[in-house]
């Protein structure tokens, strides 16, 4: 079973450290001091994060989303309501979202409560968003399987017809998510496999406990 050249396959992580007495004592802000050594390290698409889903028997799901906002309330992203993930996040408030930052070899796992967001950010984030993925949200029948990419097309050109003089408004089953953690961990490679893992556990009294994880 073992395909040794995919064994063979490793890297040593020698870039950085972290320690618990240098981490922040709230994680958003921890969060938002990795954040800005992303954006500005140019990586490709640091916003790009896993969402993990899992229907309500525990059958689990995964998939790229992007980060459109990160504050106190959590972190926010975008989506069709009625795709899969919609519907699991209906059945399930439970996700898991990770970031992996491989150029500062680092990763964020953040595990919470998702919820939609309100209306008004939808329609906000919604009504900047380019005309093409405007129009692309309503056309598309997310996680639905169709026939071919000329079904897509045509919806793509019927809803085009519709909008041809406004801006299409948004359609109610597409909007925002957002994630309210519970548990953040930050992930630092080291040598040997040896990773420094920083965990924040939300308290009972709305304080953060950091832990520090054996790799």
């Amino acid at each position: 079973m073992l395909n040794q050249k995919i064994a063979d396959l490793r890297k040593d992580y020698i870039m950085a450290s972290l320690d618990e007495k240098d981490v922040a004592k709230h994680p958003l802000e921890q969060f938002g001091k990795w954040w800005k050594e992303a954006t500005s390290g140019e990586l490709d698409e640091p916003n790009a994060m896993t969402l993990a889903t899992s229907t309500p028997d525990g059958l689990p799901s995964a998939r790229i989303v992007l980060l459109k906002s990160f504050d106190e309330d959590g972190f926010l992203f975008f989506t069709n309501y009625e795709s899969q993930k919609g519907q699991e996040l209906a059945l399930n408030h439970h996700v898991c979202l990770l970031f992996f930052w491989k150029e500062l070899e680092r990763q964020v796992r953040i595990t919470g409560i998702v919820s939609k967001a309100d209306k008004a950010t939808s329609d906000a984030y919604y009504n900047s968003r380019p005309h093409g993925s405007k129009i692309g949200a309503i056309a598309s029948p997310q996680s639905k399987v169709i026939a071919n990419r000329g079904f897509l097309e045509q919806a793509v050109a019927k809803v085009e017809e519709t909008f041809a003089n406004r801006e299409p408004e948004r359609p109610d089953y597409w909007g925002g998510y957002v994630v309210k953690p519970s548990k953040i961990e930050f992930w630092q490679g080291r040598s040997s496999r040896l990773h420094d893992r920083i965990l924040y556990v939300l308290e009972p009294d709305s304080s953060w406990l950091i832990e520090r994880l054996a790799p």
